[in-house]
């Protein structure tokens, strides 16, 4: 779907921006901005959408997104209902890629920097070791000031760019240079809508009539913006909320398939052996085998 332009706000007195969020969701609106963007997610559970890639979020994870590389996390619906034991916390920084000086990326000591904006193209899970790393350098940069915070974030850019403990987000680099306001709306109403009912039988006379245009004109739009036609995206939303049903594994499997809006078994095991790779029960002791 076309993302919205994000212009993210710094300070005059700053050459990059840091926040320390606790707030009841993150939002809903996919967006995408020249920053690149590292995301670490304190607490919070939904559903991801990183350039094609639609993935689990969960507390703990800690991504790097390139520069204009479309993107949201939508929370579960329980995150939606006023609910004040259900809260968000994040660590946030937002930096454009020459923020440190247009000639610091030249520089011969800071070659492996262009090669990590390079590699967040395609946006990076920080793992292991490196993520530990990061988690202590976020939390020393909320509160450092003046020369410190530059410290701090060349420290950040030196662990991610020495680091392989990272897993790529998306197949290929992807990034989005324009928006369209009424595409912006559109899209949006549709991605809303699937993310709330997709547990029942979506139409697409429904979906079609909620974005005022033809069943055609809406397959042909909708295949243009995303790549992918509107059922193979509402499987992809149903997928990713079954593989975290299976992970917290309080449910049978027949049960998980209809709550996720399939309507029988077979065709449930089909989809996500499409969409993952492997069998529910695969995918649940592969995720077991980690803890």
């Amino acid at each position: 779907m076309k993302p919205q332009f994000h212009k993210v706000p710094v300070s005059h007195q700053s050459s990059f921006s840091i926040r320390h969020d606790v707030a009841p969701n993150f939002g809903t609106v996919w967006h995408y901005h020249p920053e690149l963007e590292i995301q670490y997610v304190i607490r919070g559970e939904g559903v991801r959408f990183i350039g094609d890639n639609i993935s689990n979020f969960s507390s703990g994870e800690m991504v790097l997104l390139g520069e204009n590389l479309p993107h949201t996390w939508r929370c579960h619906d329980s995150y939606f209902q006023n609910n004040e034991d259900k809260e968000v916390e994040a660590i946030v920084i937002h930096f454009l890629p020459d923020c440190l000086g247009k000639d610091f990326l030249s520089l011969p000591e800071a070659y492996l920097i262009p090669k990590l904006f390079e590699k967040a193209r395609q946006g990076m899970i920080i793992q292991g070791n490196t993520r530990n790393r990061m988690h202590n350098l976020l939390f020393s940069a909320i509160n450092a000031t003046n020369l410190e915070r530059i410290i701090i974030l060349l420290e950040i850019l030196k662990t991610l760019a020495e680091t392989n403990e990272f897993r790529s987000i998306t197949a290929a680099q992807q990034s989005f240079t324009e928006s369209s306001e009424v595409d912006n709306i559109r899209l949006n109403k549709v991605y809303n809508y699937t993310l709330s009912n997709y547990k029942k039988d979506i139409t697409l006379d429904e979906i079609s009539s909620l974005s005022n245009l033809s069943v055609t004109s809406f397959c042909r739009y909708f295949k243009s913006m995303t790549k992918k036609t509107y059922y193979d995206f509402l499987i992809e939303i149903r997928i990713s909320h079954a593989c975290r049903a299976l992970i917290e594994d309080k449910l049978p499997t027949e049960v998980i398939c209809f709550d996720c809006g399939f309507n029988n078994v077979s065709n449930f095991y089909r989809h996500f052996r499409k969409v993952t790779g492997m069998t529910p029960l695969d995918y649940k002791r592969k995720f077991l085998n980690k803890m």
